[in-house]
Parts: structure tokens; C-alpha cells; sequence
């Protein structure tokens, strides 16, 4: 694989309903696109999942567009590189962070890879399942009669899990209004961004009564210790999700056992190959991942389908449809659920198993730059 063009496209795509969680509110959503091309003349799309404010991570779209065209494309032009796994660590040599354009890049050539060898990009990656279980998130809403009306419609839609998002000051009221919405055996979860510090132990606590399938990061992101003092002090498992950034930081968590199940995202964590890195780290120890979502569009939804194929990917994902966020998405078919709440992974085509709307995407584009191949300047941008 030798990449000739790296083409950056920023699109506004605006979401169906405001999403709400602890730490802002996003109503249309700014999305930069990666359009990656090999000498053979295959092309892949991929996406940086990075939002347009530091509200989940300090990247945004713009330093993500910065970072790439400056410092992390021109190091990918015009190189040999023989197996996609390989591109991480090209990627990050003298460069530190920046894990969500590198994911982009990343990402993108294992689908690059994917569509010259033929196959699809779960198959590359290893992914064993026909198609992954689908769950719902539902930003922080008005009341809690208001989300327990989203739960009953996300519990007649067939959501195999429903997300709530909570905050200090909306959270065992309207967790209990999602519980007695959703019933007594129905796959109920929280996720707290963050939200809380170690002094709302005893109130955190009080979440156990509502049987939570997990509590998903409700301290501080880099705090690993504070969250195994908190899972000590509560039976419903923990599960960490921005304290995830690497397999060393899911190796201490396991350690310190701060939690007890793992959200993988891959644009958190660089890419494919240390997304896989962390599922067998987390299957070797018994501990259940599933796979998050970004408010991606229908491209980066078809990374995390491929991903989510993985064996030990047992519990349903953020792996909406393309109609729970989006009037219409830029890929054709769009994502679709089944019946039964799964989605699934598309194995007939290769690389990532959709089209691209090229028209729409072009139609939405508001920024576009080129990165090009220029063996005079030893792959740097011209």
C-alpha cells in the first residue's frame, strides 16, 4: 500500500434532535472526512469522530485538520507500507497524541488495505460475527416522564440496550423513570461523562437499587484509582470508557480493578490496531467490551460495525441506525436494524460494505483540502 493522495473534506451534517450529555449539547455536527488514495487507484473514506468543542477530549475538528495536514498525512505519502497494523507506529513517532486524527489516518488505510486485497473490513480485522447487537443512547432529557417515553419507544423499536445519559441533578429519578419504563429484565445503562468526583460516593451508590447492567465513567478521566475505590464501594460494575486511551491504561485498570467492563472507541484510542490490542487484553481476562459511538455518520458507523464483529464484543453497542441521528445519512445503503436489534456486518463487498453519497457529501462540504504525493520533497505536502 503506498498512498499518492490524502483528501480532507469538512462537512456539516445536522442531527435530527439536540444530543445532550453532562458536559454540552451538540445540534449539528461539524465532521472531518478522509478520502485516502493508493498508486493502484483504490480509495477508501474514513472519519475523524473529534467534535467541533473540547467537551469529550481536547481534540476538535480543527486541530484534528491541523494536526493531519501539517504533521501526520505528509509522513504517509509517497512510503511503502506493507500491513495496516503497521501505520500506528508510524503515525506516532515524534508525534505525541493527537490519538483522533491518527485514528482517522489509521484507520483508513485498514480499509484502504481491506479494498485492495478484496475483502471486507471486518474480515481483515478478524471479526467472527454476522452481524452485532444494537443499542440506543438518549441524551440528558426535560424530566423524567419525558425520558421514560423515550425509553418505552427505544423498547418497542427493539434496542437491545438503552444508554441514559446522566448528571448531578438528573440521575436517580430519572433512572428509575427509565427503569420502570424499560421493566425489570430490560439492558439498562448510564453514563455519566465524567460528571461526578469521588464525594457523591454514597450518592452514587443509591444507583445499585435501579440493576444496571454498568455505570459508565462517572469520575474523572485519567482517575483510575478513585473509580477502583468507587467500584469497591458499589455492585454495579463500573465501565470505563475515556479512561481508556491505550492497552496500558486497560492493563491498569484491570490491575486496580477500577471497573469491570470496557467501552472501546477507536478514534479514542488511535485506531484499529490498538482497539484490537485492548479487545484481547480485556477477552484474556474475562472482561465484556463493547464498542461506543461518536455521533459518527454512516462512514464511521461502518468502522465500528467491522470492529464490533470481534468475538469478545458480547454486549450491544452504540451502533444505532442512520435514522436515529440523521433526516439522511451520506452512505447508501444506510444502516439499518433488524427486528431483534442487531445490525448487520457487511461481508459481501470489500472494505467498509457502503457506498459513499459522493454528491451529498459535496453538497455539504464546507472546507476541502488535498494532500498529494511529491517525490521531489520526500512525500511533504505541495
Amino acid at each position: 500500500m503506498r498512498l499518492t493522495e490524502i483528501e480532507l473534506r469538512e462537512i456539516r451534517l445536522p442531527l435530527v434532535e439536540p444530543f445532550r450529555i453532562s458536559s454540552g449539547t451538540v445540534i449539528d455536527r461539524r465532521i472531518l472526512l478522509l478520502r485516502l488514495t493508493d498508486e493502484s487507484g483504490a480509495q477508501a473514506w474514513s472519519e475523524c469522530v473529534a467534535f467541533d468543542q473540547p467537551i469529550y477530549s481536547p481534540e476538535t475538528v480543527d486541530t484534528a485538520w491541523l494536526a493531519i495536514t501539517a504533521w501526520l498525512g505528509p509522513r504517509l505519502l509517497a512510503v511503502d507500507v506493507a500491513r495496516p497494523d503497521l501505520v500506528a507506529a508510524l503515525l506516532s513517532t515524534g508525534v505525541v497524541g493527537h490519538a483522533m486524527a491518527k485514528a482517522a489516518l489509521e484507520m483508513g488505510s485498514w480499509a484502504l488495505a481491506a479494498e485492495i486485497d478484496g475483502v471486507s473490513l471486518a474480515t481483515l480485522l478478524g471479526g467472527q460475527r454476522e452481524r452485532v447487537g444494537t443499542g440506543v443512547s438518549l441524551g440528558i432529557q426535560k424530566s423524567p416522564e419525558v425520558l421514560a417515553e423515550r425509553v418505552e419507544r427505544a423498547r418497542t423499536e427493539g434496542y437491545r440496550r438503552v444508554k441514559v445519559k446522566i448528571a448531578p441533578g438528573a440521575d436517580l429519578e430519572f433512572l428509575r423513570a427509565a427503569r420502570a419504563a424499560l421493566g425489570p429484565g430490560g439492558d439498562l445503562t448510564a453514563d455519566a461523562n465524567s460528571a461526578y468526583t469521588l464525594d457523591d460516593a454514597d450518592h452514587l451508590a443509591r444507583i445499585d437499587e435501579v440493576d444496571l447492567e454498568y455505570l459508565e465513567q462517572p469520575l474523572g478521566q485519567d482517575d483510575l484509582l478513585r473509580h477502583s475505590q468507587l467500584q469497591r464501594r458499589m455492585k454495579t460494575p463500573l465501565c470505563l470508557d475515556e479512561s481508556i486511551t491505550s492497552v496500558e491504561r486497560c492493563e491498569d485498570m484491570l490491575s486496580m480493578e477500577s471497573g469491570r467492563v470496557v467501552n472501546i472507541k477507536p478514534g479514542r484510542v488511535g485506531g484499529l490496531r490498538e482497539s484490537r490490542r485492548i479487545h484481547d487484553v480485556c477477552e484474556a481476562a474475562g472482561v465484556p467490551v463493547w464498542c461506543g459511538g461518536m455521533l459518527e455518520s454512516g462512514i464511521g458507523r461502518a468502522y465500528n460495525v467491522a470492529l464490533a464483529s470481534l468475538s469478545n464484543f458480547t454486549l450491544p453497542g452504540d451502533i444505532s441506525p442512520s435514522n436515529r441521528y440523521w433526516a439522511r445519512d451520506i452512505v447508501t445503503p444506510e444502516w439499518t436494524m433488524d427486528k431483534d436489534g442487531f445490525v448487520t456486518v457487511p461481508r459481501s463487498r470489500p472494505g467498509i460494505g457502503v457506498n459513499v453519497d459522493e454528491v451529498y457529501v459535496e453538497e455539504l462540504t464546507v472546507r476541502r483540502e488535498v494532500l498529494r504525493e511529491n517525490p521531489r520533497q520526500d512525500g511533504r505536502r505541495r
